[in-house]
C-alpha cells in the first residue's frame, strides 16, 4: 500500500516509520527538516512548513493512505503572544490543507493523530474519557485538535474520504523525552522523591501499543469515520509508576510518603500547577470502543514497555 506519513522523524512518526517499512508499505515519508536516523528505505520529502497555503502537488498523488503525525506540540511555557493563534496555523490549518488536498488527490484514508487533550485535562478516579464524550479541550493545543477534528469530520462528508481520529495520551517509549525522562533520571540517580502517597490513576500508552493501533486503523474497513482513544489497557498511580519504572531501572524507587494535597499546594506557589496536575491528577480512557470495534488488544505491556524504555535509557544517557 502506499502511505503518506507527516512527522516521520518525531517520536511516533520515527517508529510507525519503522513498521510501515517492515511491513513492505510504499512509504513517503514527509519531514520539516534533515534529521539522521530517518530509515532512508522511505522516499524522503522535505517542507518548510506546514501553513495552510502549502501546495502539495505531486507528492500526494497515488498515496492510498495518508497519516498525519505532525503538530505543534503541547508547550508548557508558551512565549507567543497567541499562542491558539500559533496553534491553529499548523494543527488546525496547516492539517485541513493536507486532508483537503489528500481526498483531491484521491486518497482513501486519512489517519489524524489527535490528544487526548480534546477530551480535558483530568477525570475524577473511576470515570474516564469516552471516545465520542463531550469535548472539553482546556488549553490551546487541545482546542486546536478539537478544531482539526470538526474540520476533518466536515471534509470527510464532504468529499467520501474516510478520516480515522485517533486521541492518545502520554506515549513513553525508548527515546522518549521531557518529564518522562526527567523522572528515569531522577530515579537512576537515587534522588529521594516525594511521591510515595499519590493514589491516583493514570492512562499511558507505550509507543508499540499506539504504533501498532495506527497501523491497524491503516486497513481495518471497522476504523472508517471513527474516533479511538488508546492505552496500555492497565492504568497506575503516579507512586506505582515510578515503582515500576525504578524496577526497570534495577534502581529501587524512593519515594517518600508526602501527602498529595500538600504537594499540589506547594506546586501552586511555585507557579507549576500544570506539573502537579500530571503527577497528582487523575486522566483515565476508556478503549474499550477500541478493542470491540477493531478487536485490538495491547499488544506489549507495561512492565515490558518499562524495561524497553529503561533499557534504551541506560544505553543512551546513564554514561
Amino acid at each position: 500500500m502506499r502511505i503518506a506519513l507527516t512527522g516521520a522523524s518525531g517520536f511516533v512518526g520515527r517508529c510507525l516509520l519503522g513498521e510501515l517499512l517492515e511491513a513492505e508499505h510504499q512509504v513517503t515519508a514527509v519531514l520539516r527538516k534533515h534529521a539522521d536516523g530517518v530509515d532512508t528505505r522511505a522516499s524522503l520529502r522535505m517542507i518548510d512548513d506546514f501553513a495552510s497555503s502549502l501546495s502539495w502537488g505531486a507528492l500526494l498523488q497515488g498515496q492510498e493512505v495518508v497519516v498525519h503525525c505532525a503538530a505543534r506540540v503541547h508547550v508548557m511555557q508558551d512565549e507567543s503572544s497567541d499562542p491558539l493563534a500559533e496553534f491553529r496555523k499548523v494543527n488546525v490549518e496547516g492539517t485541513l490543507n493536507l486532508a483537503r488536498q489528500a481526498a483531491q488527490a484521491g486518497a482513501r484514508r486519512f489517519i489524524f493523530i489527535s490528544s487526548i487533550k480534546v477530551n480535558g485535562e483530568g477525570t475524577p478516579v473511576g470515570v474516564p474519557y469516552l471516545a465520542d464524550a463531550q469535548s472539553l479541550p482546556a488549553d490551546p493545543y487541545g482546542i486546536s485538535k478539537m478544531e482539526a477534528e470538526h474540520g476533518l469530520r466536515a471534509l470527510a462528508s464532504e468529499t467520501g474520504m474516510e478520516v480515522v481520529i485517533i486521541r492518545p495520551p502520554l506515549v513513553y517509549g525508548p527515546g522518549v523525552k521531557a518529564n518522562f525522562l526527567n523522572m528515569m533520571r531522577w530515579l537512576h540517580k537515587g534522588v529521594p522523591l516525594p511521591f510515595g502517597a499519590i493514589h491516583n490513576q493514570r492512562s499511558l500508552v507505550a509507543l508499540d501499543n499506539l504504533v501498532d493501533l495506527i497501523v491497524t486503523c491503516i486497513e481495518h474497513p471497522a476504523a472508517a469515520n471513527q474516533t479511538f482513544l488508546v492505552s496500555d489497557g492497565e492504568d497506575l498511580s503516579t507512586s506505582e509508576l515510578l515503582r515500576r519504572m525504578g524496577a526497570a531501572l534495577g534502581k529501587p524507587a524512593r519515594l517518600l510518603p508526602v501527602p498529595s494535597r500538600l504537594l499540589e499546594m506547594g506546586a501552586a506557589l511555585l507557579g507549576k500547577k500544570d506539573l502537579s496536575q500530571r503527577l497528582c491528577g487523575s486522566l483515565q480512557v476508556d478503549i474499550d470502543k477500541t478493542r470491540e470495534l477493531l478487536h485490538w488488544i495491547p499488544p506489549v505491556s507495561v512492565d515490558e514497555a518499562l524495561r524497553k524504555t529503561a533499557k534504551h535509557f541506560l544505553e543512551q544517557h546513564a554514561k
